[in-house]
């Protein structure tokens, strides 16, 4: 992997429904992209699908059926790769056209910056557009505090998203295993506390959502300690932000229900905007991107695709 920019871990668990389509979407024979693989999946049926890609992508594969989680296999991943920057690229994400060039760019612009982010494609099952999901922060250069300011209320960070500093990811812990829902958002979070991050606001990846995602068939029972958990690290004592980034767990929480089966829900959390009032609302729309989460779920869900 000598003179390589870039890698691109993949953890994978019984990813062969879509690992293809994440993997086509790399760019082809590029000197610069390496692809860490850990594969957990049982019976290791992705291996022979990754061999295929021998003479298109440098691929690092490992199978460890006994590490299912994917924070695991997203840590070793990173101490295993060799490059500066690193980002992650789950089995059924993608990337989009001219994301390693437009990182580059950003580099040049930025080179001091922790954290690379973009906006993202929400797409469904088949692959089809639902939406944009952006980061409230201005395009350029963001300051570690502001960055950490603007994620405090919600993780609006798709997870193909963001390239960081491997040494830094290291140097932060990286993913704390003992979360399964926001391991991302704590990662996020810690850090922008470190140091300036790089907005560009052009999508650069696909987030997928289907049915047979972690975040929809995952427990929901210990879906409001994993959210507080996050919040008590990193929400300062007397916050401005208290009452908006409290009121966005219960919103969070309300919504789960309601896409558990609960549609009154919905009407619960529109009530917890409401009681912020309408400055402070009007705030945490802004920063939550509720209807940039929220829209493209409802589309498939009255398509039939989640």
């Amino acid at each position: 992997m000598t003179g390589r920019l870039l890698t691109v871990v993949m953890p994978v668990h019984g990813g062969e429904r879509w690992l293809g389509a994440a993997l086509d979407s790399l760019p082809v024979r590029d000197p610069r992209l390496a692809v860490v693989i850990r594969d957990s999946t049982p019976a290791g049926p992705c291996a022979d699908l990754v061999a295929s890609y021998a003479d298109r992508l440098s691929i690092d594969y490992a199978w460890w059926p006994d590490v299912p989680s994917w924070t695991r296999k997203t840590n070793l991943g990173v101490a295993a790769a060799s490059t500066d920057h690193v980002c992650t690229l789950h089995q059924d994400d993608l990337w989009l056209a001219g994301r390693m060039e437009a990182f580059l760019r950003d580099l040049d612009t930025a080179p001091g910056a922790h954290l690379f982010l973009s906006a993202s494609r929400i797409v469904d099952a088949c692959g089809r557009q639902l939406g944009t999901w952006s980061i409230p922060v201005a395009p350029g250069r963001v300051e570690g505090q502001a960055l950490h300011d603007a994620l405090l209320v919600q993780n609006t960070v798709a997870m193909p998203a963001p390239v960081f500093r491997r040494d830094a990811y290291l140097a932060v812990g990286g993913m704390d295993e003992a979360l399964w829902y926001t391991p991302d958002w704590d990662l996020w979070l810690k850090l922008a506390a470190r140091g300036p991050g790089f907005y560009d606001p052009v999508p650069r990846t696909g987030f997928r959502i289907h049915g047979a995602s972690q975040t929809m068939t995952g427990n929901r029972s210990d879906l409001e300690a994993q959210l507080a958990a996050v919040l008590d690290r990193h929400l300062p004592q007397e916050s401005p932000l208290d009452a908006i980034c409290r009121a966005s767990v219960r919103v969070n929480i309300l919504l789960a229900r309601a896409a558990a089966g609960n549609p009154l829900d919905v009407l619960r959390g529109f009530a917890e905007i409401a009681r912020l009032g309408p400055v402070a609302a009007l705030r945490y729309l802004h920063l939550s991107r509720l209807a940039q989460r929220v829209v493209p779920r409802v589309r498939a869900r009255l398509s039939g695709a989640l």
